[in-house]
């Protein structure tokens, strides 16, 4: 693993451990040569996923993207950075049990939504605003009161 600082090969490993419920393991690491920190991830390579987006185009499917949007929805909230890992990880746990190498972005954007209701309201009603492009004071209307119903046990 290079230094991302000045790419030196050789580094140590100060502290290792589990996340996103094992399904990955974080690894601090010390460059041998310039002494600088950093962290690395090893997780286990799936068979890829393609995302057919809304305009029928296909990409691959791509945590960090998932992981950057998420952050935008969770800034300003007591969310975690390990609560998002944590929830990628679920999602795509779910998504590759699926069984399909193709999945609509909507199949994708409500499984995300289901798990971040949970996990923080007002994360969720900023995820779903960009994803189901919100356009006017009724749709976010309609978003809040689904959560007020879901609160509710309707």
């Amino acid at each position: 693993m290079k230094c991302p600082h000045c790419q030196e090969v050789d580094s140590k490993v100060i502290e290792s451990r589990d996340v996103a419920d094992g399904e990955a393991i974080r690894r601090r690491r010390q460059c041998q040569n310039c002494n600088q920190r950093y962290t690395t991830y090893e997780r286990l390579e799936y068979p890829h996923l393609v995302v057919v987006k809304k305009d029928g185009t296909r990409e691959l499917f791509n945590r960090n993207k998932l992981i950057a949007g998420l952050q935008r929805a969770c800034e300003k909230t007591p969310v975690t950075s390990m609560q998002i890992e944590d929830l990628v990880a679920e999602v795509e746990r779910d998504l590759y049990a699926r069984g399909e190498n193709e999945l609509s972005s909507r199949d994708v954007g409500e499984l995300v939504m289901q798990k971040l209701a949970d996990l923080n309201e007002v994360a969720y009603v900023r995820f779903a605003s960009v994803y189901r492009s919100f356009k006017d004071i009724q749709s976010f209307e309609k978003a809040l009161q689904m959560i007020k119903n879901k609160d509710q046990g309707g």
